[in-house]
């Protein structure tokens, strides 16, 4: 696990601002779907005034009936990988940029403790998914810190992940 610098409201204010203005330009909406940020990613966006322009809504899918139900994530994908894995975090934008007919999509789901964490996967485990125009990428990342400093850093890279989709 490597340490990060756990991000503050100006941090998350300063990369909305960047969401917003690449959606923007692209005439695009956004979803979340968030399990271990618990919605903390779609609070971050509609703190923005004229956010209503580019985001569309959140999906706050903390148990595995919550993914399936809302996300449609495979019941056989939970079982056999987990519901913090590459697998589900794709599921999770996937389903989210069908589910609400949007273009950009962003996923987190992860291991936030300070419980719940196994040898495989430590807490601090924190897998990201995201969907733009039908490109979907999932990656991993091990956060150090308390339960608080894991859920903002997760926050922080979900959104940092989508910019950089944005720009490429």
């Amino acid at each position: 696990m490597e340490d990060f610098t756990v991000p503050g409201d100006a941090e998350f204010a300063r990369l909305v601002e960047e969401v917003s203005s690449g959606l923007l330009a692209r005439g695009w909406k956004m979803v979340s779907a968030e399990s271990c940020t618990g919605g903390w990613i779609a609070k971050c966006c509609t703190d923005r005034a004229g956010s209503s322009a580019w985001f569309e809504r959140g999906y706050v899918t903390y148990s595995n009936a919550a993914k399936q139900d809302s996300l449609r994530v495979d019941a056989a994908t939970l079982e056999h990988a987990g519901a913090v894995s590459r697998e589900v975090a794709l599921q999770m934008a996937q389903g989210a940029c069908m589910r609400a007919g949007v273009e950009a999509a962003l996923a987190v789901t992860g291991v936030a403790g300070p419980d719940g964490g196994t040898p495989q996967k430590p807490v601090g485990t924190v897998w990201f998914g995201w969907s733009l125009a039908g490109h979907s990428e999932a990656e991993v990342v091990a956060f150090s810190g308390d339960r608080d400093a894991i859920r903002r850093c997760s926050v922080a890279h979900a959104l940092q992940g989508l910019i950089a989709r944005l720009e490429s």
